[in-house]
């Protein structure tokens, strides 16, 4: 019990001690997940704790766990419209982008660091995926709401290419032990494409036939969300023993639920993102913890030319060749190949070549890690700034003018759509909202409502009329004659 006490104290520490200076660290424009980075290596061999942790089997079995409940959550938070939309571009960048990056960085590699085409090509492929939960949690942190198709072609990028680039490494993994040829990694790709994708398919379907069923609300949502991600954990281990995608099968599984299930998706949501953000502090610590900042030293060289060459040269001429036929205007072009912001992924698949004892592979992941640190360094710190500056954001919201079609004292069904009752009287549609009136005003409230309760919304005031069983069920409206300037959804 004692150990048992221990271990709680400094993890629970750590973990506290992290958010803070996470939290704090915004005023900078630093990514949280660069700070647990950091706060893993601190608690690591060379920090003041020396904490020694070589495990490169559990550290991966953490990290697909994580990254498969961040997918997941990614998924789910992705509406068909906006996935519709963006799948084109991010299809071509999520396949061809990332072979484009695979071969530049591959080449680079093989001069500074001497290696054979094969484990160049390696290296590119493992530091060929993007992450866009680091790119949006630095946009919503510097308060920049990208125009939409942006907005979609990196989200929906950012779930497709994470499969391609786990293909592309375990199919150099295994033409650099068995001398496999061009035949095997085909046969490797329709698997890994074909069952991914039939498994989440069809689980999304399934699981979103029994969600609708069930006698569960709005306010269940914890249940709910325990149920969508021991399903989606379920799916991803699936795919994986029958040689498919579990990466692709859980975000298909997540996007699916979002468009059959779409309430009990959105009662999900808040504890599904407490989910994905325990999976990504829990999988940076350990990482972090894996590495030993001394042995990074040493290859401080190569590490700098791969990072460079990625994200001056790879990543804008994949962008740049693969968005040509889509119409992109020149500023989205750069400023989507500026933001191919590096994550967890490269760090996870880094761990691939050491655990197949692949020659060499202790360098990979240390050069991958710090391409990583560089990513969130230099482009984190710049990403509202490039998005600002190259025009790509939204405005914000304005306060309708002139009459609106309603004025005057109104009360309303809390099941209405409420893209249907904002659309009606003009207002602007808020971010992240639910499908019904009354989701968006539980969710706005962030509290135990009553009748009284209400919030205020670019100059109109909507209140709880009535409850029938806790939920909200009338919802009173007051409107003025003009627009007004935003108020607060508190």
């Amino acid at each position: 019990m004692e150990a048992m006490n221990l271990l709680l104290l400094v993890g629970g520490l750590l973990v506290f001690a992290s958010l803070l200076a996470g939290v704090l660290s915004t005023r900078f424009g630093l990514s949280f997940l660069l700070v647990f980075l950091v706060a893993g290596m601190a608690v690591g061999e060379d920090g003041p704790f020396g904490i020694r942790f070589d495990s490169p089997l559990f550290a991966a079995w953490v990290g697909n766990a994580a990254l498969a409940i961040i997918l997941l959550e990614g998924g789910l938070g992705t509406r068909m419209s906006s996935f519709r939309s963006g799948f084109r571009p991010a299809a071509w960048l999520a396949t061809v982008g990332v072979m484009i990056t695979a071969g530049v960085v591959g080449v680079v590699a093989m001069r500074v660091m001497h290696l054979d085409w094969r484990l160049g090509l390696l290296l590119g492929a493992i530091v060929g995926p993007t992450d866009a939960a680091a790119v949006f949690s630095l946009l919503r942190q510097v308060g920049a709401r990208l125009n939409p198709r942006v907005a979609a072609t990196l989200e929906t990028e950012s779930g497709l290419n994470d499969p391609m680039a786990v293909f592309l490494t375990l199919a150099l993994i295994a033409t650099i032990k068995t001398d496999a040829g061009v035949g095997h990694a085909l046969l490797l790709l329709a698997k890994q494409a074909g069952f991914g994708a039939a498994v989440g398919s069809l689980g999304g379907v399934s699981v979103s036939w029994i969600l609708r069923r069930l006698p569960l609300s709005a306010e269940h949502g914890g249940p709910l969300a325990l149920l969508i991600v021991s399903a989606g954990m379920a799916l991803f281990a699936l795919a994986g023993m029958i040689d498919g995608s579990g990466f692709l099968a859980v975000y298909l599984f997540g996007l699916r639920v979002r468009a059959l299930a779409e309430h009990e998706a959105h009662a999900a949501s808040s504890a599904l993102d407490g989910f994905a953000w325990a999976a990504q502090a829990t999988m940076f610590l350990l990482l972090g913890l894996l590495v030993t900042p001394h042995e990074m030293l040493g290859t401080w060289w190569p590490a700098t030319a791969v990072a460079a060459t990625l994200m001056f040269v790879a990543r804008p001429l994949a962008v740049w060749l693969c968005l040509a036929p889509f119409g992109f205007t020149l500023a989205e072009r750069w400023f989507i190949g500026w933001v191919g912001l590096r994550g967890a992924v490269p760090i996870v698949l880094a761990l691939f070549p050491l655990l197949d004892h692949v020659p060499g592979s202790g360098r990979f992941f240390n050069v991958t890690f710090a391409v990583v640190l560089a990513s969130l360094l230099l482009q984190g710190t710049t990403l509202g700034w490039a998005a600002k500056r190259l025009g790509v954001v939204e405005p914000p919201d304005e306060a309708p003018r002139g009459q609106r079609p309603v004025q005057g004292r109104l009360t309303l069904d809390a099941d209405l759509p409420l893209a249907d009752v904002l659309e009606f009287f003009q207002l602007p549609m808020p971010d992240n909202a639910g499908p019904t009136l009354g989701d968006w005003m539980t969710d706005a409230m962030a509290r135990d409502h009553a009748e009284g309760d209400g919030i205020d919304w670019h100059g109109a005031h909507f209140h709880v009329n009535s409850l029938r069983d806790g939920r909200i069920a009338r919802v009173g409206l007051s409107l003025a004659a003009h627009g007004k300037p935003a108020a607060s959804t508190r």
